[in-house]
């Protein structure tokens, strides 16, 4: 699994461009499976939709899109959509790469934005699947690296049961946003991206980790983050095994996973926390925690704790909150107290705090 950057896209651009220039002498009239979009008006979306990911981090826009159209001039043909898809693309790869850490900007699913390697992500998907949805088209079935499928699917579709032993990334890929069928599973008919959340938390952003960033950690990499110290704590490379662990066996929930605690003002991570799970059939949800040994003192695990508390309070399926610590882990279970959590009886050996729904 790789993170989403710049790299991503010129890939998905050079695999893109190879397969429509190599049926550019076809109809490109002819309609997309599903859809009245011609060739040449899909290949029109794909360069419009890049060059607004790319005006959204630059123009910084937080409230809604940039309020900017782009279409192919009248009378362009196939040679000219491609090029317009090769300068769209990079043109999102140059922002991308020169996005300061922390910038989000506005885009609808599913919490209102999206940092640059999200619009990567949203990139690199618009180029597989409307090059496949145009070439379809014109009886060609092209397959792009399945490291780019993979890393669409770890991004942003990790809700999205992995790979069968009979499929690959971009068979799971299709089938994920209806284009085609996996044994086993009932054809998809509507579906939606998913988005990694950042939850506001005082000095801090809680940002949600990815199950390639999980995978990374997990392996005693960074994630993608700059850490305080240089390395997060023990604890946090344990839940970013787990959380990897659910989704390898398509179990993992999106936002009820791990959190990286960032830092606003430097874009500096000091620590994770997150939930064990998704709400269980009483609907109760476990919590962690656990911060870098230079940060602590500072009140950062009990604010935290506190937003992501509130988040989890928004979904009404959610009944009652638990956090445990051992005896001896006196800071943690003072971070659960002020965040407002009460003691419970023991849950052998741990000690239990829990907060219900008011």
């Amino acid at each position: 699994m790789v993170h989403m950057g710049g790299d991503q896209i010129d890939a998905a651009v050079a695999h893109a461009t190879a397969v429509l220039r190599a049926v550019a002498d076809r109809d490109w009239d002819a309609k997309t499976d599903g859809g009245d979009w011609s060739g040449l008006k899909t290949s029109e979306h794909i360069a419009g939709v890049l060059t607004a990911y790319a005006c959204q981090l630059t123009g910084r826009a937080t409230d809604g899109w940039v309020p900017l159209d782009t279409a192919l001039d009248e009378g362009t043909g196939p040679e000219g959509a491609i090029h317009a898809i090769e300068a769209a693309g990079g043109l999102l790869s140059a922002v991308v790469r020169t996005t300061p850490r922390g910038v989000r900007a506005h885009h609808s699913y599913p919490s209102g934005g999206a940092d640059a390697s999200g619009f990567a992500a949203m990139g690199v998907t618009e180029l597989l699947l409307h090059t496949y949805d145009i070439a379809h088209a014109l009886d060609v079935d092209p397959e792009p690296p399945a490291v780019l499928a993979e890393a669409v699917l770890s991004h942003l579709f990790p809700h999205v049961p992995p790979t069968p032993a009979d499929g690959t990334p971009w068979t799971t890929l299709l089938w994920a946003t209806g284009r085609g069928d996996l044994p086993g599973r009932a054809r998809v008919t509507r579906w939606r991206w998913h988005n990694p959340h950042a939850l506001p938390a005082g000095e801090l952003s809680l940002r949600e980790v990815t199950p390639a960033a999980a995978a990374d950690l997990a392996e005693g990499g960074t994630g993608g983050l700059a850490w305080l110290g240089g390395a997060p704590f023990g604890g946090t490379r344990a839940a970013a095994g787990q959380l990897f662990k659910a989704y390898v066996a398509g179990v993992h929930r999106p936002g009820w996973g791990l959190y990286a605690l960032v830092r606003a003002a430097d874009e500096v991570a000091v620590g994770g926390m997150g939930f064990h799970g998704p709400p269980d059939d009483d609907g109760c949800v476990e919590v962690g925690y656990d911060l870098v040994e230079q940060a602590r003192g500072n009140g950062y695990a009990t604010t935290a704790l506190r937003a992501l508390t509130a988040w989890a309070l928004t979904h009404p399926e959610v009944t009652s909150l638990l956090a445990l610590t051992t005896p001896e882990n006196v800071p943690s279970q003072k971070v659960a107290t002020s965040a407002g959590y009460t003691r419970l009886p023991d849950r052998a050996p741990h000690y239990a705090f829990g907060l219900r729904r008011p």
